[in-house]
C-alpha cells in the first residue's frame, strides 16, 4: 500500500480551506497571532548581530622627564623615590601597631587572654610560613637557578 493513495493531499486542504471559510467569532485576530507568534520568532532568529573588536589602546609613554636626563638625575630621583616609600611603609607599620596595640586594649578590657591570643597566632603565622617555604622547595628544587632567599 502507498503512502499517498492513504493520504490525499487536496482533501485536505480543501477541508482546511471549508474550515477557515465557516463564520466564527475572532477568527481573523486568532489566525493573525498564530500567524505573528511564528513570523516573530523566526524573525528573532534570523537577526544577525557583529561584535568589533576593542579598539587598541592608545599608549601614552611617560613624557614627565625631562629629555637627556644624566645617570646621575636619575639615580638621584630613584633615592627621593625610594626614600618617600620607605616612610610611607613606615606609616603604615606604625598604624598597624597602634591597631594591634588598640584590639589588645579591647581584649583585656573585656577580659579576653590576649597573650595567648597572640601566641596563637603566631604559632599559625610560622605554620604558614612553613608550608609555603615546603611547597616552594618542591615547586623549584634543589640545585635549580632560582634564589628566592632574599639575600
Amino acid at each position: 500500500m502507498r503512502f499517498t493513495s492513504r493520504f490525499d493531499p487536496r482533501a485536505g486542504a480543501a477541508d482546511l480551506w471549508e474550515y477557515l471559510r465557516e463564520p466564527r467569532p475572532y477568527r481573523w485576530p486568532i489566525l493573525a497571532v498564530s500567524i505573528a507568534i511564528p513570523l516573530a520568532g523566526v524573525a528573532m532568529l534570523t537577526q544577525e548581530s557583529h561584535f568589533r573588536p576593542p579598539d587598541a589602546p592608545k599608549v601614552n609613554f611617560i613624557s614627565t622627564f625631562a629629555e637627556g636626563r644624566s645617570d646621575e638625575e636619575i639615580r638621584q630621583s630613584n633615592l627621593v623615590n625610594q626614600q618617600r616609600k620607605e616612610t610611607r611603609e613606615a606609616e603604615r607599620e606604625e598604624l598597624r601597631a597602634r591597631k594591634v596595640e588598640a584590639y589588645k586594649a579591647l581584649g583585656r578590657a573585656t577580659g579576653l587572654d590576649v597573650d595567648e591570643m597572640e601566641r596563637q597566632a603566631q604559632i599559625e603565622a610560622a605554620r604558614e610560613k612553613a608550608i609555603a617555604e615546603a611547597r616552594r622547595r618542591e615547586r623549584y628544587q634543589a640545585g635549580s637557578a632560582l634564589d628566592l632567599s632574599g639575600d
